[in-house]
């Protein structure tokens, strides 16, 4: 039997130029015996367009469904996901040599854990590279450790939410991502930190793209009341859970 990784990737009409990349490096991960991945493309519309772009490869599921934003496209997703950890690549993203090797290692290394992240490199427009140096140290991280950074700095959370690994029925009891506009991966982020221990790879596990076009660069990704609002409620979720489940939620490793 093999086990998988379900890579899901949201995806929307500006960034479909983008995911030969990312399939790319999928193609090129080299997977421990006994794992494969499945890759879970989501449009965020009916277009079509993401079809004609991609390989005939029976390891690809193309989906789509009405425009609700990357929360709702990735949570759509989960119907077709197969595998016992799912591993969120945005569509302009690139995943490193050995990126899902290193998670399910820490998996197997750490069965009590529900989620794992890694280090990120900005992948820039003139293809150089450029890295942060206030990374954490490389290991478990502690229930609720990082909702307390993300509180205390800012509304920043200390390891990068699009490197994100996470436990499948970890993730369906969450909910899956916030409906929210942005910010829906940090959402799931703290949610998970909050009821359950998490781990950090050192090794750089991704390349995040910086491009004009990208979400996260526009003005309206922090005009002032959605962006207070959308850090609010993925606060006050965060915190109730903790609150309401102070054990945290129990993991179970893939068998």
């Amino acid at each position: 039997m093999t086990h998988l990784v379900s890579v899901i990737t949201p995806v929307h009409a500006p960034s479909v130029e983008y995911l030969a990349g990312a399939y790319d490096s999928l193609v090129k991960q080299d997977m421990p015996d006994g794992w494969g991945w499945q890759w879970l493309v989501q449009e965020d519309g009916q277009t079509g367009t993401v079809a004609q772009v991609l390989p005939d490869d029976p390891r690809i599921s193309i989906g789509g469904g009405r425009p609700g934003g990357p929360g709702v496209a990735r949570t759509l997703a989960l119907s077709r996901v197969a595998g016992d950890l799912v591993k969120v690549l945005d569509a302009d993203d690139q995943l490193t040599a050995g990126a899902l090797a290193r998670d399910i290692a820490a998996f197997d290394a750490h069965p009590q854990i529900g989620w794992t992240t890694s280090r990120v490199l900005d992948l820039m427009p003139d293809g150089s590279t450029v890295g942060w140096d206030q990374d954490p140290d490389g290991g478990p991280i502690s229930r609720g450790a990082v909702l307390a950074f993300w509180q205390a700095n800012g509304y920043r959370a200390q390891v990068h939410p699009a490197t994100l690994c996470i436990r499948r029925d970890l993730l369906l009891a969450l909910g899956g991502w916030m409906a929210l506009p942005a910010s829906e991966d940090t959402g799931l982020l703290l949610a998970a930190s909050a009821v359950s221990e998490g781990y950090f790879t050192r090794e750089h596990g991704l390349l995040y793209r910086k491009w004009p076009g990208q979400v996260t660069s526009q003005a309206a990704h922090r005009e002032p009341i959605e962006y207070e609002g959308r850090m609010k409620i993925i606060e006050a979720r965060a915190v109730a859970l903790a609150s309401m489940l102070p054990n945290g939620l129990p993991v179970t490793p893939a068998a």
